[in-house]
């Protein structure tokens, strides 16, 4: 990462910096992995029927899955929940690499810590991740319950869909699923950073150019990442999920059986009496896929944009100092 870490030689990156490049990194990668998504989220609100014909359910494979959304939704299925997916992203990578190069760079001018290192990356990595959560979450529910939707859909668009939420269901329904959230998203978040920080160093040991590197290790580096945290923090994500589309039953009564869940708790006993551990994994091979890809182009495009920026005030003869811009 960047920040004060030892691909940025000791560059400070400003607010600024950061703010835009998480958000081009976020909108970008979303419009990229959004039908990856789709498929996720299909997967893991499914119950299976076992008196029914197929009792795995509706989907039970990417390509069969991918075919019939296909056929029943059409192509533009794949990006359902698109608009509130995108501002979720641009928020998301915003807020969080913001914070996580405040918080970094805190490390680094108070105390006795080595800022580059994996476990500071995970602590810090982890904590910025919260913060984007909490600020974020309505627009995560929002985008669940759009690609949770089928045909005919119940929200005709965004501005339809809070107003009939806020009307029938109170404020507090756009952080439902909130608590499996914050609890997933630290160790998530963190892993990423921590991994990213370890296979970025295995790969290659970071230039000395001061070239912040929007390149193929960025990429390799973070997919690695991405597919070992979603791995191990990924029955939480399935929780979430499952607590966001409470109250939305009549818009999944088409997909298969329909649960309510009181709480995070009901949720994990529940599905562990009618579907087993298994059950904690629903949808996981698209999951990783788009982990794989999420996770490794979020980076690749956050240090492409700041290398970038970095260019452009270099030719303006803004220069490549490494004192921080804000001590100036």
């Amino acid at each position: 990462m960047v920040g004060y870490d030892p691909g940025a030689q000791g560059v400070a990156v400003t607010t600024e910096e950061a703010v835009l490049a998480g958000s081009a990194s976020g909108m970008v990668t979303r419009a990229l992995i959004s039908p990856f998504d789709v498929l996720k989220i299909r997967f893991q609100l499914q119950i299976e029927d076992v008196s029914s014909k197929r009792p795995e359910g509706k989907y039970w494979g990417i390509f069969q899955a991918s075919r019939c959304i296909y056929s029943e939704e059409g192509l533009t299925a794949f990006w359902k929940g698109h608009i509130p997916a995108q501002l979720l992203s641009i928020g998301y990578g915003a807020v969080q690499f913001a914070s996580f190069e405040f918080l970094t760079e805190m490390v680094h001018k108070s105390t006795a810590y080595d800022s580059r290192t994996p476990g500071v990356h995970f602590v810090c990595g982890g904590l910025a991740a919260c913060s984007a959560t909490v600020v974020c979450q309505p627009l995560d529910t929002l985008r669940t319950r759009f690609a949770a939707q089928g045909e005919p859909k119940v929200y005709r668009n965004l501005r339809h869909a809070v107003s009939t939420m806020w009307r029938s269901e109170g404020a507090l329904t756009f952080y439902r699923g909130l608590s499996p959230t914050l609890l997933a998203v630290f160790p998530y978040a963190g892993l990423q950073f921590f991994f990213y920080n370890v296979f970025k160093k295995l790969l290659d040991p970071p230039p000395k150019t001061g070239n912040s590197g929007g390149n193929f290790r960025s990429l390799i580096s973070g997919s690695g990442a991405g597919m070992i945290s979603k791995t191990l923090t990924y029955p939480f994500d399935l929780f979430k999920k499952r607590l966001q589309v409470g109250g939305f039953e009549e818009a999944r009564v088409h997909f298969g059986q329909v649960r309510s869940y009181r709480n995070l708790l009901d949720c994990m006993v529940q599905i562990t009496k009618e579907e087993g551990i298994r059950g904690f994994f629903k949808g996981l091979s698209p999951s990783l896929v788009k982990a794989a890809l999420s996770t490794g182009f979020i980076f690749f495009w956050y240090e492409f944009f700041l290398s970038t920026m970095r260019k452009i005030k270099e030719r303006q003869g803004a220069s490549g100092v490494t004192k921080d811009p804000r001590e100036r």
